[in-house]
């Protein structure tokens, strides 16, 4: 077996560097973040306050911090992208958790990707997979990102995202959690969640209850939660049209009216009415 040279493997490419930061414990950091943000020219940080912190725990004394947030991340775009055409190591993080996910770093990315400039990913915890992982639910999950904010979007994506028979992630703050409890109740009547506070931290609590009991949750909480909305029920999921239903339609669309294609899919499945009819006039107006 050769042995492997280790000054090599300390010698990382030019470029910039996504590098994941804990999500509450301080302790949850992989050693290639620690050797990457000791070895970049200048790290990227959403507070730099909040990054010290991080920094000094792990005694990273990196040579050069700069504020980097949604306000001044195209104002900064530049000085940035000039550095790392001089062939140099920038780092970004955020708070916590992975840079770009519900944070910024998407226009430094586009940026980098414009210019052929090298980016690399360094992983490390995810509030997601933490919270999916222990969640019980199933393991094929879609993540929103942060609740949305208008009462039209709500609507809107709630009802797409209540067809889907997946796990749903959100962040949302625990003030928007109280107000948006009505419209989890319509969309997703018949799901358990967990909501998750204080992920890896000494105070980190977990709440498990069913959609229907929300309205009953009178915990006072505080700050941001991790949302995880159960797939639906199998006798739930039954009562809706699925790929074979829908392969079937298109085909029956071709030689039956609407009122006799209802009558052949609720022969086999309690399908609502109204569900196939729709579908099928979906079909028709893609012609």
């Amino acid at each position: 077996m050769i042995p492997l040279d280790q000054n090599k493997l300390l010698n990382f490419k030019s470029g910039l560097y996504v590098v994941s930061t804990p999500i509450g414990n301080l302790m949850d950091i992989t050693l290639n973040a620690i050797k990457i943000l000791k070895m970049s020219d200048l790290v990227l940080c959403e507070d730099t306050r909040v990054s010290k912190k991080l920094l000094d725990r792990h005694d990273i004394k990196s040579k050069r911090l700069l504020a980097y947030h949604k306000f001044n991340e195209k104002r900064s775009l530049s000085k940035v992208i000039k550095l790392l055409e001089n062939k140099k190591i920038v780092s970004i993080i955020s708070d916590a958790g992975t840079p770009c996910i519900s944070d910024p770093g998407n226009v430094l990315i586009n940026e980098c990707i414009k210019n052929q400039i090298n980016i690399f990913s360094i992983p490390g915890p995810s509030s997601v997979i933490s919270a999916v992982s222990i969640s019980g639910f199933s393991d094929k999950f879609i993540f929103y990102g942060f609740f949305p904010e208008k009462t039209k979007d709500i609507t809107k994506d709630l009802e797409l995202l209540s067809k889907l028979n997946l796990t749903i992630v959100f962040f949302i703050s625990a003030k928007k959690f109280k107000k948006s409890s009505p419209y989890l109740e319509k969309f997703f009547s018949g799901r358990n969640i967990l909501i998750c506070k204080e992920l890896t931290k000494m105070y980190e609590q977990h709440f498990r209850l069913e959609v229907s009991k929300i309205k009953d949750f009178n915990i006072d909480l505080r700050g941001e939660i991790t949302l995880v909305i159960s797939q639906k029920d199998k006798a739930e999921s039954e009562k809706e049209l699925d790929e074979q239903d829908r392969l079937l339609i298109k085909k029956l669309i071709k030689t039956l009216s609407i009122k006799d294609i209802v009558t052949v899919i609720k022969k086999n499945k309690d399908i609502p009415k109204k569900e196939i009819y729709n579908y099928c006039v979906q079909i028709k107006n893609e012609k």
